[in-house]
């Protein structure tokens, strides 16, 4: 029986793309600490931080931990010199990057239909980023945190492995509460959301065009735990929930 559900947010629930997205964001950020840090020596160091979060398998630090014994050394500067500064970024001029991405109209009835049926909601974004700037990418998917009280979001504060890894979604889990087929994992990016789901159990539908052909999968993920449930964009998700009788409380996936 389904209890909870585990949405992605980029190109999820939020039409986003990265490729667009991170290079607008990577060029924001160096002209707010250009005073500070070369805009060559800040990318090096956050792209070297960013490889050292992702190597995070759950059993040590977190993300943020990770991040700050990467990232602060190497730049020469103490984390209370900077954090104040990246904070005013993320007040100041992330915002403005709203204007890349697209609001996905079936976002909100879909979230609100999942509390009104009382499942366990998350935001399984990647969390590299600070709460900041995931809470506002919900905001511009017209999902905020405001009016909506998730289990969990997870972000690079509180979060001890990366999409990499199983890890990630064995510590969703365990913050559940929950058997792996009581949930449902959907998300657009074929090895973070689908394949290493799956490899701990996870039910996952794949946010993709309906005549996508997916990847294979590892060998030893071949079997038939390994098929997505579904396939789609997010309005068919939304269209097909909404024509399965009972499907958030009675299915079994």
């Amino acid at each position: 029986m389904l209890k909870a559900i585990l949405f992605d947010l980029d190109d999820t629930l939020l039409g986003n793309s990265m490729e667009t997205f991170i290079p607008a964001y990577f060029q924001a950020l160096t002209r707010h600490v250009a005073h500070l840090i070369s805009p060559e020596r800040l990318i090096s160091e956050l792209m070297r931080a960013t490889h050292a979060m992702e190597a995070n398998d759950g059993d040590g630090p977190t993300n943020e931990e990770t991040f700050a014994a990467a990232f602060y050394p190497a730049v020469g500067y103490e984390p209370a010199e900077l954090k104040p500064i990246f904070e005013r970024f993320y007040a100041e001029e992330f915002p403005k990057l709203r204007v890349l991405t697209r609001p996905r109209p079936e976002a909100h009835p879909l979230v609100e239909w999942a509390f009104e049926r009382g499942l366990q909601v998350v935001i399984a974004t990647n969390p590299l980023f600070p709460r900041s700037p995931i809470e506002q990418r919900l905001e511009w998917a017209g999902v905020p945190v405001t009016e909506f009280d998730y289990t969990l979001v997870t972000t690079y504060e509180d979060m001890h492995a990366t999409k990499s890894h199983p890890a990630y979604y064995r510590e969703i889990l365990a913050r559940l509460d929950r058997q792996a087929d009581e949930c449902l994992m959907v998300g657009d990016h074929w090895e973070w959301d689908v394949v290493q789901a799956t490899s701990v159990g996870i039910p996952t539908y794949w946010i993709a065009g309906p005549d996508d052909t997916p990847p294979p999968f590892p060998p030893h993920r071949g079997d038939k735990r390994g098929v997505p449930v579904g396939q789609g964009t997010l309005a068919d998700l939304w269209a097909w929930v909404r024509g399965v009788p009972g499907f958030w409380s009675e299915v079994t996936l």
